[in-house]
C-alpha cells in the first residue's frame, strides 16, 4: 500500500536518488547533499509547529512510501510563503504600444518585466514519482493530496497557491529559452544557473538579470516559441492542476519561460469538494468508489487513496487503510474522490 507521509532524516537517500532521477530543469530538487538535509531538517521543523496563525517559512516536504516494503517511491512539497527569505523571481508578460496616428502604424508588442509579484504566496512543488510507480492513479494522490492538506490546515497557507511548470528543454538540459540570455548576458549553461538557483545562489539573477522590459519580438524565434509552454513530462501535472482550477496568469520562469499556474484555494476543486467525517473502521465493498482520504495530523500526517463508503454522518473505512493512515474508530478523516479511478 502507498501512503504519503512527512519526510524523517532516514529519507535522505530517497530523497537524493528522486532528484537524480529527476533529471534538468527540476530546480526544487538539485542534486545537492548539503541542500536536501536542509530541506528534510526545514520539513521537520515545519511539521513539528503545533500553533502556526499565519503563513511563514515553512517549506513541508512528503514522501510517498509503499508500507510493505519500505521503500520511498516518490516526493512531494508545499512552500506556504515564497519569497520571504530569498527573492522569488518571474518574468511577467505585458504589452506596449507604439502608435504614430500622423503615420496611421499602430503596434502592440509583447514583453518580459522581471518581477517578484508572488512573493508570500504558497507554492505546489517538488513534485516526482518514480518510473515504475507512474500507474494506478498514484501521480494523482501524489499531487492532489497537498490540497487536502491546505483545506485542512488552512492557516498554515496564504489565499493564493501557485505551482510552476517546467519549461522546456532537451535531453542534455538546454533552453532555447535561457540559450538567449547566456549569449547575451550570463556566462553559463542552463544547467548550471538552475542548479545555482535550486540551491538558493540567486544573488546573480539581480546582479546579471536584465532588469528593463524585454520585447518579445527581439528573442529568436525557437526562444519566442517556448514561451509559456512545458516540458513534454510535465504536461500531465499541467493538466491535472488545471482541472483544479489552476490558470496561468501571464507570468513564466526566468530561465526556461515555463508557464506558472495559480488559483485561489478556497476555489480549488479538491479543496472545495473535500469533507471531514469521523470513521468507522468495518469492511468496504470492492465496488465503492476510490477516494484520496488523509488523517487530520499535522506532524503525524497521512494520505492514501482508499475505497470508502459513505454515509450521511461518518464513513467506513477497512482496518488496514485505517492503520496505514494511524486513525481509529471516532478519528475524522478529509477525503475528495479520485476523479477517473474505478
Amino acid at each position: 500500500m502507498l501512503v504519503v507521509r512527512p519526510i524523517k532524516p532516514q529519507d535522505y537517500a530517497a530523497l537524493y536518488r528522486c532528484a537524480v532521477e529527476s533529471g534538468h530543469g527540476f530546480t526544487s530538487l538539485p542534486v545537492d547533499e548539503d541542500l536536501l538535509r536542509r530541506r528534510i531538517a526545514r520539513a521537520q521543523e515545519a511539521f513539528a509547529r503545533e500553533q502556526v496563525s499565519e503563513p511563514g517559512d515553512e517549506g513541508y516536504l512528503f514522501v510517498m512510501e509503499e508500507t510493505d516494503t519500505g521503500e520511498v517511491v516518490g516526493c512531494s512539497a508545499i512552500e506556504a510563503a515564497v519569497g520571504l527569505s530569498d527573492a522569488f523571481y518571474h518574468y511577467r508578460l505585458g504589452k506596449v504600444t507604439h502608435h504614430s496616428k500622423e503615420l496611421d502604424i499602430y503596434n502592440a508588442l509583447e514583453t518580459l518585466t522581471l518581477c517578484n509579484d508572488y512573493t508570500g504566496f504558497s507554492e505546489l512543488c517538488t513534485l516526482f514519482l518514480r518510473e515504475p510507480f507512474r500507474k494506478n492513479m498514484n501521480g494523482r494522490v501524489l499531487s492532489r493530496f497537498r490540497m487536502l492538506f491546505m483545506a485542512e490546515f488552512r492557516n498554515r497557507f496564504s489565499e493564493v497557491a501557485i505551482a510552476e511548470m517546467r519549461g522546456v528543454s532537451d535531453e542534455n538540459g538546454q533552453s532555447p529559452f535561457w540559450g538567449w540570455l547566456q549569449q547575451h548576458f550570463f556566462s553559463m549553461d542552463f544547467t548550471q544557473a538552475d542548479y545555482l538557483t535550486g540551491i538558493g545562489e540567486k544573488t546573480f539573477v539581480a546582479e546579471l538579470m536584465p532588469q528593463l522590459p524585454i520585447y518579445v519580438k527581439l528573442l529568436p524565434p525557437e526562444a519566442q516559441a517556448v514561451i509559456g509552454q512545458v516540458h513534454e513530462n510535465t504536461r500531465p501535472a499541467l493538466k491535472m492542476l488545471q482541472s483544479e482550477g489552476f490558470r496561468c496568469r501571464g507570468y513564466v520562469d526566468i530561465f526556461d519561460a515555463g508557464p506558472t499556474v495559480e488559483a485561489e484555494v478556497s476555489n480549488i476543486k479538491s479543496v472545495r469538494e473535500s469533507k471531514r467525517l469521523p470513521i468507522r473502521i468495518g469492511d468496504v465493498a470492492k465496488e465503492q468508489p476510490r477516494f484520496i482520504v488523509c488523517n487530520t495530523q499535522v506532524a503525524n500526517f497521512r494520505a492514501a487513496q482508499a475505497r470508502l463508503e459513505l454515509a450521511d454522518d461518518h464513513v467506513v473505512l477497512d482496518a488496514k487503510t485505517a492503520a496505514a493512515l494511524q486513525v481509529q474508530n471516532g478519528d475524522n478523516v478529509r477525503f475528495v474522490t479520485l476523479t477517473g479511478a474505478n
